[in-house]
């Protein structure tokens, strides 16, 4: 990311804001013109007093100029404070604005990407969140700086100069000759400075990531008593955090001590060439100060420079992760254009294999047809690429080779949006959003009124757990049970109404009794609908019209229970294992 590229990314969202670049623009021109008053009025001052004095006036006969100098200057002033409140504020409005657009623009964006990008060991959410708030913190305050504080800098100190060069051509090279050492030395600083800033950016992004899962982990931590070593974890990278950051102050005090050496070196010459040319008779005596005033507005930026630098960097740097994410097109979700007018949900899977981002090879050369209106049982044991299968239909991954199609069409040329419509799905542990029990049900169909909401919720044998709640339907969800809140998202199921019903362990978190109703609401939505499920449940196995036996990403076995049964295999092994964990035998004893 270089600087040029970086003002290319950042035009598009300043370009909204033309006037207010166009009114900062000109506030900064006159600005610059009026912190050049101070420079003139001394001089002026000085010359005119000098003649007073050789001419042995007193004090009444200088009253006319002082009367004069504190006009100007008061008047100056006047001008001076306006003109840096409307930069301030201008500049304030534009970070605020271009702010608010780069939140914008990164949420939209990466709610386009496809499930790979957040499965990547490069896109963990701590890593993500840490990348996105430096970026727009960094790119903002660019901003801001920008015309709060370098802009106006850089039109004083030219200014500054071309008066210097208009009053004395050899001053004026003095001034001229300075900046671009400067320059030189504040870009090797930030060459150095480099590698120090992209690795502290790691480490707050590990950083992040780590308090973000030491949080989410607190349970199982407290459990076996790992805080001391969970704590170590945070305090070697808070250590590594702190030598490198010293390393870069170490740096940046060393050339700001060269930077300011120069710089007063730079007055040195300014003093004894213009005091020459005063004792030569070529200047005035008040022109010694008005050069020094003129060059201190040349070195004001130079003097801010390394700020600026550290400025620049952070946001060249720190802009890297923001618009990688931003212009990640390869991330984008495929869509096909494709809409069917019907769909009647009859799945094939042709060869298909696929590799998730890290590594893992979760299908392997799988083949098989999942029927149409009817329920198909995904059996396996954990690991064995069940769920990944369904990801697959629900286009939430595409696989690494091989082809799935719906009836009969590539799903990848199917309308993604369209899809998923069609489908509805709940998962082993489904999201329970930030809002009210009544927004999370109606989250599929937002439209729907309170009445459909309530029988979906009958439905799922919630609603006389939600009525009892003080504040009924508008009660916050995150108050709900683990089992309730699953029982939420079969609600959001029965709401959406679709003809492809994906069941991956829907009731792993409810209790017995929950788990018979759940069953009944579903088996009764099952009818005339395509329904793949993965279960452990004996009882909703051995309903399935067909049931697919997978381990290690095969598909081994295929079909009914009784004949899958009878073969003593893979699925005999499992459900031999499911009947055992039941005690079935004492179970019988019982009910006789």
């Amino acid at each position: 990311m270089t600087i040029a590229v970086l003002f290319r990314h950042l035009t598009p969202y300043v370009k909204p804001y033309r006037r207010l670049l166009i009114a900062t623009l000109v506030l900064t021109a006159i600005g610059s013109f009026a912190a050049q008053v101070n420079a003139w009025i001394l001089r002026y001052t000085v010359d005119h007093i000098n003649e007073l004095l050789m001419a042995n006036k007193t004090v009444k006969d200088g009253t006319e100029l002082l009367v004069f100098i504190s006009l100007v200057l008061i008047g100056k002033e006047l001008v001076y404070s306006v003109v840096q409140f409307g930069q301030k504020f201008y500049g304030e409005k534009l970070r605020i604005f271009i702010s608010r657009d780069l939140s914008q623009t990164i949420v939209e964006r990466i709610l386009t990407y496809r499930m790979a990008f957040y499965t990547s060991p490069d896109n963990e959410s701590g890593k993500l969140q840490t990348r996105i708030d430096l970026g727009i913190s960094s790119l903002t305050r660019l901003v801001q700086n920008f015309f709060i504080d370098i802009m106006p800098l850089f039109a004083n100190s030219l200014v500054a100069l071309i008066f210097m060069f208009n009053a004395n051509f050899y001053v004026g090279l003095v001034g001229l000759a300075i900046l671009p050492i400067y320059f030189y030395i504040s870009q090797l600083q930030a060459k150095k400075l480099g590698g120090f800033r992209r690795r502290m950016r790691t480490y707050r992004e590990n950083k992040s990531n780590g308090i973000i899962r030491l949080i989410e982990s607190i349970t199982v931590i407290k459990s076996f008593v790992r805080e001391p070593m969970e704590a170590q974890k945070h305090k070697t990278i808070q250590f590594e955090m702190t030598e490198n950051l010293m390393q870069t102050r170490k740096l940046s005090f060393l050339f700001d001590s060269i930077k300011s050496f120069i710089e007063q070196n730079g007055v040195v010459i300014v003093i004894i060439l213009t005091s020459y040319f005063v004792l030569g008779g070529f200047m005035t005596i008040g022109a010694i100060m008005f050069h020094i005033l003129l060059f201190n507005n040349v070195s004001a930026p130079i003097r801010q420079l390394h700020r600026i630098y550290d400025e620049v960097n952070d946001a060249l740097i720190n802009a890297e992760g923001y618009f990688d994410i931003v212009s990640a097109e390869e991330e984008k979700e495929p869509s096909g254009d494709y809409i069917p007018d019907k769909i009647t949900g009859m799945f094939e899977l042709k060869n298909v294999n696929f590799q998730y981002p890290n590594g893992t090879h979760a299908l392997k050369n799988v083949s098989i047809k999942l029927q149409p209106n009817k329920i198909t049982a995904l059996v396996g044991l954990s690991g064995a690429g069940k769920s990944t299968l369904i990801n697959l239909l629900d286009k939430f991954y595409e696989p690494s080779s091989g082809e799935i199609l719906m009836d009969g069409v590539d799903l990848q040329k199917i309308d993604t949006a369209f899809l998923r419509s069609q489908i509805g799905l709940v998962l082993q542990k489904n999201h329970i959003f930030n809002g009210t029990i009544a927004e999370n049900i109606r989250y599929g169909k937002p439209d729907v009124n309170q009445a459909a909401i309530e029988l979906a919720a009958q439905k799922a044998s919630v609603h006389d757990q939600i009525i009892q709640l003080p504040k009924g339907y508008d009660s916050n969800a995150n108050l709900l049970s683990g089992g309730q809140q699953q029982r939420i998202a079969i609600a959001r199921l029965f709401l959406k109404n679709p003809p492809i019903i994906f069941l991956d362990e829907p009731t792993a978190s409810l209790d017995a009794i929950a788990t018979e109703q759940i069953k009944a609401s579903i088996d009764a939505i099952k009818m005339g609908r395509t329904v793949i499920i993965i279960s452990h449940s004996i009882s909703q196995i051995i309903d399935a019209d067909t049931i697919v036996v997978m381990d290690d990403g095969h598909v081994v076995e295929e079909g009914l229970h009784h004949s899958l049964f009878d073969k003593q295999g893979t699925y005999y092994r499992i459900f031999s294992a499911m009947a055992n964990s039941l005690n079935i035998e004492k179970i019988s004893k019982t009910m006789n």
